[in-house]
């Protein structure tokens, strides 16, 4: 029996058996299931910093946990091995229970709450879902980083959960998006308003600065202007990490982004946002 992904703008449409493009979601007895549900490839206390999250309990540590699988499939992928491995890597299975018992028992080391980060969760949003409530239960805080690439009607079930969230812009073109990213700017806009507008919920931004793709300083003005238009104008306050890009995965055998771009970049972004911040120079 065919069975509809609901999750990114793709909308998979998958027979029995099946994966979806993201690796994560299966079509099983006519239900998309999440197959990576609690399976994770990496769990580590972080600084909330290394998120990135600039303006949100600075100095402290959080439990952070990975799975497998994306939405997308930039050619510059950091964590390529999990993100969009050939083949299911290794996994432990930790039910929703544990990693919120977990958090709990690294409180003593500073420990804040988990973040659902590395690859991208939200492939099996029902476990950030299911997780970050027991979290919340705790009075301990949830953090996704994401690349947003997540219908609206999706994130509206596991957003009130969320305490603070980093979101990748990666660039301002719907075409890059689309052609190099095999993404959808639209669907990334609507994630990051709606996270925005969730006055619960604090926000930061990342823009890895990748050489031809989106160094341009219009692109940048265009982009932070729309930033700043958020949330009734209090997007100005959103903070935007512009990051150097290092040459990896199918674009590992070309030059890292100058760091005199990423500081003009910067520099273009404070002429209408408040909090930016520059990344990996």
């Amino acid at each position: 029996m065919t069975a509809q992904c609901e999750v990114c703008f793709r909308q998979c449409r998958l027979e029995e058996g099946q994966t979806g493009f993201c690796g994560a979601r299966e079509n099983r007895g006519g239900m998309i299931i999440p197959k990576s549900y609690g399976q994770l490839t990496a769990i580590a206390l972080d600084p909330i910093e290394k998120k990135p999250l600039a303006r949100f309990f600075p100095g402290s540590m959080i439990l952070s946990v990975g799975s497998y699988g994306c939405s997308m499939a930039c050619p510059f992928c950091q964590n390529h091995e999990i993100a969009r491995p050939a083949d299911v890597p290794p996994t432990q299975y930790v039910i929703p229970e544990e990693l919120a018992k977990a958090a709990v028992r690294l409180k003593r080391q500073g420990n804040i709450g988990v973040a659902y980060t590395y690859n991208e969760m939200t492939t099996a949003y029902e476990y950030i879902r299911d997780t970050a409530k027991l979290v919340r239960a705790q009075s301990m805080k949830n953090v996704l980083v994401t690349n947003g690439n997540v219908r609206a009607e999706v994130l509206k079930t596991f957003l009130p959960y969320i305490d603070a969230m980093n979101v990748d812009l990666k660039c301002f073109s719907e075409k890059a998006y689309r052609e190099v990213l095999s993404g959808d700017l639209p669907t990334v806009k609507e994630f990051i308003r709606l996270a925005a507008e969730a006055e619960h919920c604090h926000v930061e931004l990342t823009t890895l600065i990748v050489p031809g793709m989106n160094d341009a300083e219009e692109e940048m003005r265009e982009a932070c202007r729309w930033i700043a238009s958020l949330a009734g104008g209090a997007g100005r306050e959103i903070p935007l990490h512009v990051t150097r890009f290092f040459p990896r995965f199918r674009m590992s055998g070309g030059r890292p982004t100058p760091v005199r771009t990423v500081y003009r970049l910067a520099d273009v972004a404070r002429e209408t946002l408040e909090y930016v911040y520059t990344g990996n120079c």
